[in-house]
């Protein structure tokens, strides 16, 4: 069997990974890719084999990332199940909708604004191309067989990072190929620690922050200190954030520090649809997680959650100190966009960096301490303070991920580093040689490797 690295490769975005041989092709992940231009322009081109070849998709989660490019491949022809944890379906029912909804908007907004150079603009795919590849989803528990063609089968198992987050572990002829997906943290205070993996003869894995150790910082404090100085100033907090996993974490960060008086009583806003909307998923998943019921509540009560776009408007015209969480995460797009136009020229205010910030995006621009940005087609100065909180992340580390991986009875056969920075990719690869001793190497993009006895 073949395998071809047809995104997540030499990037953290855009992860696809296609396996093949005559009569059966599967993909596993189906992500957007993200960043600087070059990557964007990937998502234009198409795919190396027929969409409509396509036996079926597996995916390790959620993040648009891993899922967005879905409605174009059925746009393109793919007809097939899009196999999944019930958690990533219910979490793909939002953001299918939401990155289908935002492609129309930015495509609208060029066109009125003219500062596309396509006449007109279009989106990449529209809310009809998500719909139909919502009716494709096939939920599956974890740790559950699924069997697919030509004696292949596969399991999901847990892997932390967000709600329903999965490592996929496909088998045949007693030969095993496991794909980490994005490993979340052992001590996340909200996802459950990522399942060990038993055995793989092929190792595909993730490097996120293979280059680098997450501080042993208190996020709580951290957050508790930037609160503190900002306010202080009669400043707004402005964040961009993850609508899914990293927003509830916020929130419930910010409902330990009021309900712990570390905190002064000012207004948070989740000015995301979006998070708003998965906030509510994770009452129903109380299994996945570690909230309690009356935590996940919490997270629900401490924050003015606006869904409209006039109530995300009527922030500007509360003055004074607040907490402005919304999307996206890396400043991609979404309503922080008309937020950092606002608040980023003013001093008194903090831009709060609460995620990896993928080279390229604004947020890497933003965390690189670039003196202006360009938002909707001008630059605009950013004099405000800009705050990383590194402590907070959904990915393990490279010393989480080799404790994970240690978990294997033996070495693989071929360890492939995927889904990093070309230097985090790199150094990952490093460490597992290193350490553990095992074949490993970082496959370029579109590389195509044989799987012997798969």
């Amino acid at each position: 069997m073949k395998l071809t690295f047809l995104g997540a490769s030499e990037t953290v975005t855009g992860s696809k990974y296609l396996l093949e041989e005559p009569g059966v092709r599967i993909l596993v992940d189906c992500g957007l890719f993200q960043g600087v231009k070059n990557l964007r322009m990937r998502n234009w081109t198409p795919l190396p084999v027929p969409a409509d070849s396509i036996d079926a998709v597996i995916l390790t989660h959620a993040h648009i990332d891993h899922s967005g490019y879905l409605p174009l491949l059925v746009r393109n022809g793919f007809n097939g199940r899009v196999y999944c944890t019930p958690g990533t379906a219910a979490l793909c029912e939002i953001m299918l909708r939401d990155s289908a909804r935002l492609q129309e908007e930015e495509a609208d907004f060029a066109n009125r604004h003219g500062f596309s150079k396509h006449h007109p603009a279009l989106p990449l795919y529209t809310m009809q191309d998500a719909e139909r590849a919502l009716r494709l989803l096939a939920p599956c528990p974890f740790d559950h067989p699924v069997d697919l063609k030509h004696g292949l089968c596969f399991r999901f198992l847990p892997a932390g990072h967000i709600l329903g987050a999965a490592s996929v572990v496909l088998c045949r002829n007693h030969k095993v190929l496991a794909f980490s997906g994005d490993v979340g943290r052992p001590n996340d205070p909200i996802m459950r620690r990522p399942a060990p993996l038993a055995h793989a003869d092929y190792l595909v894995v993730e490097s996120t922050y293979g280059d680098r150790l997450h501080p042993e910082s208190n996020p709580a404090d951290e957050l508790a200190q930037m609160f503190s100085k900002t306010f202080a100033k009669g400043g707004v907090v402005v964040m961009p954030c993850f609508a899914v996993g990293r927003a509830q974490e916020i929130l419930y960060y910010i409902a330990k520090l009021k309900e712990t008086g570390r905190m002064a009583n000012v207004p948070v806003y989740l000015d995301s649809p979006m998070a708003t909307s998965v906030t509510e998923v994770y009452r129903k998943y109380l299994d996945e997680h570690r909230l309690t019921l009356s935590e996940a509540h919490a997270i629900d009560k401490v924050a003015i959650m606006t869904r409209t776009v006039d109530q995300s408007k009527a922030i500007a015209s509360h003055h004074g100190p607040m907490v402005i969480i919304a999307g996206s995460g890396m400043a991609t797009g979404g309503r922080v966009l008309h937020h950092l136009h606002l608040y980023a020229p003013d001093a008194r205010n903090t831009i709060a960096l609460v995620g990896f910030q993928a080279a390229g995006t604004r947020g890497a621009a933003l965390a690189a301490h670039e003196n202006s940005i360009k938002l909707h087609g001008e630059y605009v100065r950013v004099r405000a303070h800009v705050e990383s909180i590194a402590s907070l992340s959904a990915h393990a580390d490279y010393r989480e991920l080799l404790q994970w991986l240690s978990s294997l009875t033996g070495p693989p056969v071929r360890t492939f580093v995927t889904h990093g920075e070309p230097a985090a990719a790199d150094a990952m690869r490093r460490r597992i040689s290193e350490t553990l001793r095992w074949p490993c190497e970082v496959p370029v993009y579109q590389q195509t490797v044989e799987l012997e006895g798969l």
